[in-house]
């Protein structure tokens, strides 16, 4: 343990892998599990001690790192280790004491023991732990003789069956509902550990325990043991702004005439000192005994925005600026015995939900937008899961690749869903310095979960834990009680009440409305609105849109039509890389590599996959028996599908009075494993085409179409499809819009070209001024759409329907600089029914300016879709600035390869499915 040049100092020794870590598997045959705690090291993981390869510890990784498993994420080795979340683990940690220590207390900090663990210090239980998500704390009197620190100390932890608990529980309080067959075993909602592990309909089961989060012990006389900086800002009328800050501190320990005063500091970026104060404090309590000092607003700074201090705004509204406020307890001569830091940021945020009195197709109802500093802002962003079943392998390097990943994609919100865990502080400090808003969760997900007085107790100290870590973070703009706990009492029907509404309801909204200032919103549940929780209610709340793919299995071209005031959920599965499937599929017989495989049903966790794949892509796609043909076309259909929705609920976006949609999260943005799933980008960080597309649907300006195909008579198919049987098509109107984020107008060209996939002859241009109103979607233009007139056919030829092989494209251009601001083609639906023509693409690779970058520009004589460029390795850092482009005749694009280092580069695209060479 390091010492100091103070004597008080407080020091912390943090239990990583240089403590010596050791594991092994609990000898079911022992009478006492103390018994086990001076066995030997062996090989054999039952027999004796295996030394830790890391600190945090997860069992499986410990068991897969020394070979004692198979990758559970290849083949059907998930199966292969479903025995350990039937065993008990033990974990033993041996750390030196200086007991010569000048300090009176040390306390032991948990940070996160997965899930059931007594815990021992030198043979002497101090903790019994049930709850995944709560931060324990243990605190020793050095003076006193009750555990005794020794030079040699010994920290042993057994860990218990999460599986067997929640079992024991069920046989206790009763079995509920708790979502389908496919989101695990129901008597999850009785343990609080993260319930993905017990299998959801994209995850395997994977009952993993150790402590997956830091051990740190620490020794003072006194602390600071927690900060609260309530950064508050005020937005006047005319947009300017004030600035002020204070500062909660509590210290704890025992007071001595050593400690003089508290020193606040806030400084900026550059470390420039914008605001000191030094505060003395007083003698609290009795001297020498342990006891807290709590003191509210030891500072008041006013009028920070006189020093030059900023707001801070989420990505594509301002700059993300932060302060770093620094609290320290000094003795006289100003060294330091102990300190907190926290970065924070300037914001105000609102949750408006207020009435609209102009009607869209639902009715009128409330709004459900996010206002931040002062200014209403469409969300557009994704639903976030765990990035790893097994969460210590999740560095900082990933979850800054996930969430630039997300942020270059566009988006500026994530939902962390209740199925999974509250993420470690760098999530949320590098969603702070991305101008990424949080939208978080409690951690509750599709079950009827029980409210009896333990059950609550621990929840309530979960929240206070967890509110109390996070609520710094200016990138937090919402706390969520539950992911679709009211839903199911609609969805499933049997459900008579739910207990945990005593949670959602009071316990919850109580420790946020307590432990949080400025306040951060709350909701009770996701989706959570009408009334008697008629949770689809799509004029007040949220919704989740499951109608497409799962529930009533509409047609996703219906999603205009299935919108809300914020949709929460939504998606579409598509399947992975080729690369991605042959890491699963790593030993496999090459028989496997087909659609409908049994190793394929391995890594396709939903519902009814089959059927309602089959569906969707037979009404869209011609049927193909090619494996690699088939992957590309589910993509592609990922792709249309879920970005037709973002352009359609982005146009509801309509301004001040008919915010009809304020916000639209993909379920989901990445994956637990590799799997077929909704994930725009899969396990291996390898995006999807759909991720592009959402990309350009959310980018500040955007152009969008709606084809309307006029039939001859009533019909219930798609809008968009042409139908040449006992439906016959006439012709087809064309609905355009834009959509502008800034807080300008926009003066542009709208330009609209026209391309016949059958007449390489034929094309039609036309240009038309337009004014892009502010923060807001403007309708344009409606027309009906032109084509060719073909001569020799006649009507009930599909050919004598002169648009239905017509592509258009919708191109904004600035006024003055020519420059493309938005693009977008649409393609004559269904797809099945097009004879795609040979682009002729061109790609042209240019010098680029940045060292590592490779810049191509793509061209074709005919309209292309969904061109897709990708390497022919496994390599997955290769980032493209676009990609899954649609090209059109005199519209060039420019790409930029960041990191393709000379890599073979190959292409695809939509009539030529399987990928090669350029």
């Amino acid at each position: 343990m390091a010492t100091s040049s103070t004597p008080y100092r407080s020091t912390t020794l943090v239990f990583d892998e240089k403590q010596s870590w050791f594991w092994k598997q609990r000898k079911s045959s022992t009478a006492s599990v103390l018994d086990e705690v001076d066995v030997a090291e062996d090989k054999d993981i039952v027999r004796g001690w295996t030394k830790a390869r890391s600190s945090p510890s997860e069992i499986h990784v410990e068991l897969l790192t020394t070979g004692a498993i198979p990758d559970p994420y290849i083949g059907f080795n998930e199966h292969k280790v479903q025995w350990i979340g039937d065993m008990e683990w033990l974990y033993k940690c041996h750390f030196p004491f200086d007991k010569s220590t000048p300090h009176k207390y040390a306390i032991l900090t948990f940070e996160g023991l997965d899930t059931l663990c007594d815990v021992y210090l030198n043979n002497h239980k101090i903790l019994s732990t049930n709850n995944m998500f709560r931060t324990y704390t243990h605190g020793i009197a050095l003076a006193r003789n009750e555990i005794v620190l020794k030079a040699e100390n010994t920290l042993f932890l057994h860990f218990k069956s999460a599986k067997a608990l929640a079992k024991a529980e069920e046989a206790k309080y009763g079995k509920v509902r708790a979502g389908s067959t496919n989101l695990g075993d129901p008597s999850r909602v009785y343990v609080r550990k993260a319930q993905y592990d017990w299998r959801w309909d994209w995850g395997p089961e994977l009952m993993t325990c150790g402590p997956y989060r830091p051990i740190t012990l620490t020794t003072y006389n006194a602390r600071v043991q927690d900060v609260h900086v309530r950064a508050l800002a005020s937005i006047q009328p005319d947009g300017a702004f004030t600035a002020s800050l204070k500062v909660d501190v509590v210290l704890c320990g025992s007071w001595d005439p050593s400690m003089d005063a508290l020193l606040i500091t806030m400084t900026d970026k550059e470390k420039h000192t914008l605001r000191s104060e030094r505060v003395e404090i007083r003698q609290w309590k009795k001297e020498g005994s342990h006891s807290d000092y709590v003191q509210n607003a030891i500072v008041a700074w006013n009028d920070l925005q006189a020093d030059g201090v900023q707001l801070w705004w989420p990505v594509g509204y301002g700059e993300q600026t932060m302060y770093t406020v620094e609290v320290s307890l000094v003795a006289p001569n100003d060294s330091v015995i102990d300190s907190k830091t926290k970065r924070v940021g300037l914001r105000t945020v609102e949750l408006v939900q207020e009435p609209l009195s102009n009607p869209d197709q639902y009715g009128t109802g409330t709004t459900f937008l996010f206002e931040i500093n002062g200014v209403r802002m469409f969300m557009g962003g994704s639903n976030w899961v765990p990035a790893d079943n097994f969460l210590t392998t999740i560095s900082e390097e990933r979850y800054r690749n996930w969430l630039t990943l997300l942020r270059d994609g566009n988006q500026n919100m994530v939902r962390l869903w209740g199925g999974g865990v509250y993420e470690p502080d760098i999530f949320y400090d590098i969603c702070d310095e991305l101008g990424i808003l949080v939208w978080q969760d409690f951690q509750f997900a599709c079950g009827v979960y029980p409210a009896h007085d333990d059950f609550v107790a621990s929840v309530k100290q979960e929240a206070e834990d967890n509110v109390t870590r996070l609520r710094h973070h200016p990138s937090i703009v919402c706390f969520c009680g539950n992911n679709e706990d009211y839903q199911m009492v609609l969805q499933w029907g049997g459900i008579g009440d739910l207990p945990a509404r005593l949670i959602y309801e009071h316990v919850l909204p109580e420790v946020v409305s307590r432990l949080t200032d400025p306040q951060v919103p709350y909701h009770r549940g996701s989706p959570y609105g009408g009334k008697g929780w008629d949770t689809s209610d799509p004029t007040i709340g949220d919704v989740h849109q499951w109608n497409v793919w799962g529930g009533k299995e509409f047609q996703y071209q219906e999603y205009d039509r299935l919108g809300g005031r914020f949709v929460s959920e939504f998606g579409m599965p598509g399947m992975p890389s080729m690369s991605t499937i042959k890491y699963w599929m790593d030993g496999a017989d090459k028989s496997q590599l087909y659609t409908q495989s049994q190793l394929m049903a391995q890594h396709t966790k939903a519902g009814s996959f089959e059927r309602r794949f089959a569906i969707v892509m037979n009404e869209n796609f011609r049927l193909t028996s090619d494996f690699e043909t088939h992957v590309f076309n589910t993509q592609l259909m990922q792709s249309e599908a879920v970005s037709f929705a973002y352009r359609v609920w982005r146009r509801e976006w309509r301004g001040p009075g008919r915010e009809y949609c304020a916000g639209v999260l993909v379920w989901q943005m990445n994956d637990c494993w590799p799997v077929v799933s909704w994930a725009i980008a899969d396990y291996f960080l390898r995006p999807k085409p759909v991720y592009y597309t959402i990309a350009r649907q959310l980018a500040s300006f955007t152009v969008g179409v709606f084809r309307t195909v006029v039939k001859n008579r009533d019909n219930d198919r798609p809008r968009q499809f042409y139908e040449f049987g006992a439906i016959q098509s006439s012709y087809a109107t064309l609905d355009i819009w834009a959509t502008n984020s800034t807080l300008k107008p926009r003066s542009a060209k709208l330009e609209l070209l026209f391309f016949d996939l059958l007449s390489p002859d034929w094309s039609h241009s036309e240009t038309h001024d337009v004014t892009l109103l502010p923060n807001q979607s403007t309708d344009l233009k409606t027309l009906r759409c032109p084509g060719t007139n073909r001569e020799g056919v006649s009507q009930g030829d599909p050919l004598f329907v002169s648009s239905a092989n017509v592509v258009v494209c919708a191109r904004l251009l600035d006024s003055v600089s020519r420059l493309v601001l938005a693009r977008y083609s649409d393609w004559p639906e269904p797809y099945r029914f097009l004879q795609p023509p040979d682009p002729g693409l061109e790609v042209n690779v240019r010098t680029a300016e940045d060292e590592g970058d490779t810049v191509m520009v793509l061209t074709v004589k005919r309209p292309a879709k969904c061109v897709v460029l990708s390497t022919d390795d496994s390599d997955t850092k290769v980032r493209w600035s676009d990609n899954a482009l649609d090209l059109v005749p005199g519209d060039g694009q420019v790409l930029i390869a960041k990191g393709l280092g000379g890599r073979q580069v190959k292409v695809a695209y939509f009539g030529r499915e399987k990928a090669q060479n350029i």
